[in-house]
């Protein structure tokens, strides 16, 4: 058995299909259906661009190379729905092979099945409202064969289309991180305007499309982990370049601290300095977008690395 076209559009749907490759929020290069070096279809470079033809041909190929045999291992005699909800899971999670909803589903306790596949609802140690809303859908079709997904209504033109409708918590969130990094939502619409969606793309080397796709939000997580902890890392690493090795010296200097402890002081300072040269290589693409206007070719080959 192999996933349904269906099933393909459910999958695409959740993980949003990019043309152009992106840094995921941890900053793994991204492109297509979700599609990382780690699939062993595709290795993304900077700047790399694919038809829809060709994400349709890489992701057929990594389900068929890496998903759909494990899900035909653990879900055997599924039915066509069935399969498709569990390589959906597998493409998220990897876990089919230790997923105890799989167990509770081969002995058709359906209420089981449910409550242990809803408990695969975290991301970095958190609940996330949108594999909340994943995993509720992937149920649904694994129990009853209901493929969510119809087109989004046609909306307010200035209102950016989001390609996962937001909940109104995740577009609060989303309308505040645009705001934080300077890029103005809008007052009084139901969403993000689309020009500053626009704007935020082609600041960051996006497909200008001005639609809140997987690209899109995973750079502006980026962006906003990068201001906190470089905000972080350099209140830390400024008070200690500015306090400790004077303290220290002050102190072996009256007798009342070893002097070695000056040694131990300025260690911390190198420690903060070689942080903040970690988050700022990590982090290439944030500064990027930052000296884009007044040094592009600086920009650019930042990105290329």
């Amino acid at each position: 058995m192999h996933t349904s076209e269906k099933g393909v559009a459910f999958l695409e749907r959740h993980e949003g299909v990019v043309l152009k490759a992106y840094r995921d929020a941890v900053g793994v290069l991204t492109i297509g259906a979700g599609l990382t070096k780690a699939s062993g279809v595709v290795d993304p470079k900077p700047g790399m661009t694919i038809t829809r033809e060709e994400a349709s041909r890489l992701l057929a190929l990594a389900l068929e190379r890496n998903y759909e045999p494990a899900v035909r291992d653990e879900m055997p005699r599924a039915e066509q729905h069935e399969f498709d909800a569990g390589v959906s899971f597998h493409f998220n999670t990897g876990a089919i092979a230790r997923a105890s909803w799989v167990d509770a589903w081969l002995l058709g306790e359906w209420d089981l099945a449910r409550s242990k596949l809803l408990l695969w609802n975290k991301g970095g140690g958190k609940v996330l409202p949108g594999l909340v809303r994943r995993r509720g859908e992937e149920f649904t079709l694994l129990r009853w064969g209901v493929y969510h997904g119809a087109p989004p209504a046609a909306g307010d033109v200035r209102v950016a289309r989001e390609v996962v409708p937001l909940d109104p918590t995740e577009l609060a969130a989303v309308r505040t991180g645009f705001a934080s990094l300077g890029y103005d939502p809008g007052e009084g619409l139901a969403g993000v305007a689309v020009e500053v969606v626009r704007a935020f793309q082609a600041d960051h080397d996006l497909t200008v499309d001005g639609i809140i796709g997987r690209a899109t939000l995973s750079t502006l997580q980026r962006m906003l982990d990068a201001r906190k902890k470089a905000a972080t890392t350099a209140a830390v690493g400024g008070g200690a370049g500015t306090t400790a090795p004077i303290a220290a010296e002050t102190a072996a200097a009256a007798g009342d601290f070893p002097a070695w402890a000056e040694w131990v002081a300025w260690a911390v300072v190198a420690l903060a300095l070689a942080r903040l040269a970690w988050l700022a290589w990590s982090y290439r693409d944030a500064i990027a977008a930052r000296v884009q206007g007044v040094a592009p070719g600086l920009a650019a080959r930042l990105r290329r690395v």
